[in-house]
């Protein structure tokens, strides 16, 4: 286990090595942790001005390239050898919530905010390639289809979620109801093309299908608090 002065939101792996992992904090800071050296940080990136909210590492084979969102409105790229932010991505009225890469797309990646968008950035371009005014509410999750690269899904404060397609954003794809409270993570599956996971402040997990004409498959009631996040196994397929 590894201690920090604040409190940490996120964390990712390393996609190159097993051992490293990246957290980030609300002192606006990334750390970089390697389980075989439990001293302490090898790295902190100190650049965010508010809370850093979000750390993701890319998974594209082409580069190794993490991304952070922070409560400050922006948006930063960085490379783990490299001692100081690559750029950062501004426009953004709100703050942001998650910053997640395409799994296809290199140097792709979206962010979720509280000013209702989903956006779409390219790190070869510093200016936002796509703004999707997603809900009338916070938004405070997003995840890319696994089996489809213009699939997108978003989670907000008005208990919904929606699928995006990259082709045409003037209406979701589906939207699915059913949680009462703010949705907090989303999560597309890694095995199955229309299966998606989400937790929310109402304690609940639930897992659904978009395709099927009713797609909640299943509500999981085991917390007693707040469901802030989830993720699921890339190795098993029923692991959450």
């Amino acid at each position: 286990s590894f201690d920090w002065n604040d409190g940490l939101f996120d964390v990712t792996w390393s996609e190159n090595n097993e051992n490293v992992l990246i957290t980030c904090s609300g002192d606006g800071s990334l750390q970089i942790w390697d389980m075989a050296k439990t001293k302490g940080p090898l790295q902190v990136y100190k650049e965010h001005t508010l809370e850093a909210y979000s750390v993701d590492w890319s998974q594209t084979r082409g580069e190794q390239l993490v991304v952070s969102g922070s409560w400050d409105q922006t948006a930063k790229l960085w490379d783990p050898a490299v001692g100081k932010s690559l750029c950062t991505f501004k426009g953004h009225e709100g703050v942001i919530y998650s910053t997640i890469w395409s799994p296809h797309i290199p140097g792709c990646f979206a962010s979720a905010s509280g000013d209702q968008t989903l956006r779409i950035w390219d790190v070869k371009t510093p200016g936002v390639k796509l703004v999707i005014p997603a809900h009338q509410a916070e938004v405070l999750s997003c995840d890319w289809c696994k089996y489809d690269e213009n699939l997108l899904v978003t989670g907000a404060v008005d208990c919904s979620l929606k699928g995006w397609d990259l082709r045409n954003i003037r209406q979701p794809v589906f939207v699915l109801l059913g949680h009462t409270y703010a949705i907090r993570r989303v999560k597309f599956s890694p095995f199955h093309a229309t299966l998606l996971a989400s937790c929310s402040y109402d304690f609940t997990v639930r897992f659904w299908d978009f395709s099927k004409p009713n797609p909640l498959l299943e509500t999981v009631e085991h917390h007693t608090e707040f469901t802030c996040g989830l993720d699921l196994s890339l190795h098993n397929r029923g692991q959450v």
